[in-house]
């Protein structure tokens, strides 16, 4: 009986926490206009129901923006700032400009959405890189293999799109800008959550985790 009372405290503790952590002024306190507060919401659900180990640091990818728009963005909720703001390209297969057509199959070279934890750091063909894990079955539990990583591109730059009229494109890898690649890599490696947001419509359908 004791173990269980100790139990429920710990649990109460934790969400009380937790929900201090994520206030309900979050989006305003981080003042940045390209996320939408949508897509954050179900982020931060996705971060309640998930176990990962730092719930500190999260990353949104929102692919239902424009390529040529900043659609990556990590933020640090304990100090409820925006660390990153950066450009991310997505699969070639998955659109032009923006990204319609999403996948969970090997050589697709098509982007996932959904959860993902991140996991080790590695020097690869693209130098400095970061594995991600899919958390959910189905939609892009293959993400690692895929060789679905986080990885510098010099295709990931406003030069790019002035020159070609839109970023580049990759094997379905969230490429983001070179000279940030350590620094975000650095930032959110070892355990912390990603939510790459696409068509909700589809993905609500299949996900286990709770959408807005």
């Amino acid at each position: 009986m004791k173990f269980f009372v100790l139990l429920i405290s710990y649990l109460l503790i934790y969400s009380f926490s937790f929900s201090n952590l994520i206030d309900k002024h979050l989006y305003e306190n981080l003042n940045e206009p390209n996320l939408n507060k949508q897509v954050l919401n179900i982020a931060l659900e996705g971060l309640a129901e998930t176990d990962v180990k730092n719930k500190n640091i999260i990353t949104i990818i929102d692919y239902t923006k424009s390529a040529n728009e900043k659609r990556m963005f990590v933020i640090d909720l304990k100090k409820e700032k925006v660390l990153f703001s950066t450009y991310v390209a997505h699969g070639k297969n998955s659109g032009g400009e923006f990204a319609q057509n999403f996948s969970n199959t090997v050589n697709s070279k098509k982007s996932s959405i959904g959860f993902f934890k991140t996991s080790k750091p590695y020097r690869g063909i693209h130098g400095y890189s970061l594995r991600i894990n899919g958390l959910e079955k189905g939609i892009n539990d293959n993400a690692y293999k895929r060789n679905i990583v986080i990885h510098g591109a010099t295709y990931v730059n406003e030069k790019y799109i002035q020159r070609n009229g839109r970023l580049g494109r990759s094997w379905g890898c969230p490429a983001i800008p070179f000279n940030l690649t350590k620094d975000v890599i650095n930032t959110i490696k070892n355990g912390t959550l990603i939510y790459i947001n696409g068509n909700l419509q589809s993905y609500k359908k299949r996900t286990k985790y709770a959408i807005l």
